[in-house]
């Protein structure tokens, strides 16, 4: 071989290598921005995701729950919304009910010490709006002041024009158990 075409051959080595060296390092820098990205966004994610979420999902909850307050108010029966699965409430005890708040809650309605039928939530939770009036007169408002976790005493008297004629007139005693409150 020549000296010449060894000293190019050597120089297109040298060249190759050097363009293989770019590449590696490239390839390495990007697989590193790609990881960085991927970081920062679930980052965020998780920073920013709940109120994200619970921004759209509150104001899903707000009218599901009033649906779902109408239809238990109404009837009497006891409803559990799908709604406070998607939406986060909170059971920090150092919150406070306030009108317009959506709280969910559990309770157990007696009349005389007797459990009625239709007033008792099982355990599910069903989300309440305060101030809606979808509940029996004075029944939200005894919530305001409470805080989840709180069990209140709620004394109400059912109306006489109310659907169940068994429970028409009927003063009753709503056990009520303050799961949480959602974010506003």
């Amino acid at each position: 071989m020549k000296k010449e075409n060894r000293k190019a051959a050597q120089q297109r080595r040298a060249q190759e290598r050097k363009k293989k060296e770019r590449q590696r390092k490239t390839k390495k820098i990007l697989s590193w921005v790609a990881g960085i990205v991927v970081v920062a966004l679930l980052l965020l994610l998780v920073i920013f995701g709940d109120s994200l979420f619970s921004g759209s999902s509150s104001s899903d909850s707000t009218s599901s729950s009033s649906v779902s307050s109408e239809s238990s108010a109404a009837s009497g029966s006891s409803t559990s919304n799908a709604s406070s699965d998607s939406a986060a409430y909170s059971t920090d005890i150092s919150l406070t009910v306030e009108d317009g708040d959506t709280v969910n809650i559990d309770y157990v309605g007696s009349i005389d010490g007797v459990e009625f039928d239709g007033g008792n939530t099982n355990g599910a939770g069903t989300d309440l709006t305060i101030g809606s009036g979808l509940y029996i007169d004075d029944f939200e408002e005894q919530l305001i002041g409470s805080h989840p976790g709180d069990t209140v005493n709620v004394n109400v008297t059912f109306p006489e024009d109310y659907q169940q004629e068994d429970l028409q007139g009927q003063d009753a005693l709503f056990i009520v158990t303050i799961n949480g409150i959602y974010n506003k």
